[in-house]
């Protein structure tokens, strides 16, 4: 598989610094957030799927939210970890489009995701009785399903744009994944229509999601406004600050990267940017939405206490 009018069959990425200094302390830095990254979400995954009392709308969606870091971090880590050991870091140019669509795919997901969530947050909350039958389990699979669908719809889209550039002779991607911009910056042909289509699905892909999220998240504080109960109050504004800080991280590093000309944006800056939706984010997720939360302590009690048990 070879870009069409291409003579370009490799990549070579730059890495996320090139001194050599920094390289093996990186390494372990990356390595631990990466450890801990899927020790939290595959930890998440069996948590929930051996604890029938968390089979519920809020903790499927996060089961789906822990699935997509797991698969996403795993796309893009490891190839930069190898970035900081290899002395010359090189993909192939199938290898590049796969990681691009998996990338693109799951992240894409992911904000879709989010507002899904928000959005189970809102009738939780603020229309309490009709939650059974607003979020059925059917109801819940179709919001899945429109999900996964914006995600690879958008996905498509990305991967469908950089296939019909040209790369004639500069194979160095100034990041530590192939991602978007950098290719467009070494592509012979790339143009404004290539640009327009980054800029309109990362625009959906971040604007539709933020609008759900800002909506449902209006409603549910006029709603926490309105609870007479001091300690109901604080336990809702609990759950939803934390669900806000991790919805901030990921889409303010994402329209920091994304939604500006990149005649007018430094890549350096933009992987430094990259780092928070692609690392730290999946590492903080299942923390800040679930490692706080009583029913996911009471389960992980529940679990360890079965495995002690004769």
């Amino acid at each position: 598989m070879t870009a069409k009018n291409s003579s370009v069959t490799e990549f070579i990425l730059a890495g996320l610094t090139d001194q050599p200094g920094l390289q093996v302390p990186l390494f372990f830095l990356f390595l631990g957030f990466y450890l801990v990254t899927m020790m939290g979400n595959l930890g998440l995954i069996i948590l929930i799927g051996l604890n029938a009392h968390l089979h519920t709308p809020m903790y499927f969606f996060l089961f789906n939210l822990s699935f997509i870091d797991f698969c996403y971090s795993t796309t893009i880590i490891p190839k930069m970890l190898t970035s900081f050991i290899s002395r010359k870091n090189t993909i192939s140019y199938a290898r590049c489009m796969a990681q691009l669509f998996l990338f693109c795919f799951f992240v894409i997901s992911e904000s879709f995701l989010l507002s899904a969530m928000a959005y189970d947050r809102y009738v939780a909350i603020c229309k309490p009785l009709l939650y059974t039958v607003t979020m059925s389990p059917q109801k819940c699979l179709l919001l899945l399903l429109g999900v996964y669908g914006m995600g690879f719809t958008g996905a498509i889209a990305h991967i469908g744009s950089i296939l019909s550039l040209s790369f004639c002779a500069d194979n160095f991607v100034n990041h530590f994944m192939c991602d978007l911009l950098p290719l467009l910056e070494i592509s012979c042909n790339s143009s404004y229509v290539n640009e327009l289509v980054v800029f309109v699905v990362v625009a959906i892909g971040i604007g539709v999601p933020v609008f759900t999220i800002f909506v449902s998240y209006a409603l549910i504080l006029s709603s926490i406004l309105h609870i007479h109960s001091s300690e109901g109050r604080f336990k809702a504004f609990s759950t939803c600050s934390s669900h806000m800080i991790a919805v901030s991280l990921f889409f303010g590093s994402g329209a920091f990267m994304y939604l500006k000309p990149p005649s007018t944006f430094p890549l350096k800056q933009g992987k430094v940017s990259s780092l928070f939706y692609t690392v730290v984010v999946p590492m903080l997720n299942p923390i800040i939405y679930s490692l706080r939360n009583k029913d996911v302590k009471v389960a992980v009690r529940k679990t360890l206490y079965r495995k002690m048990s004769p």
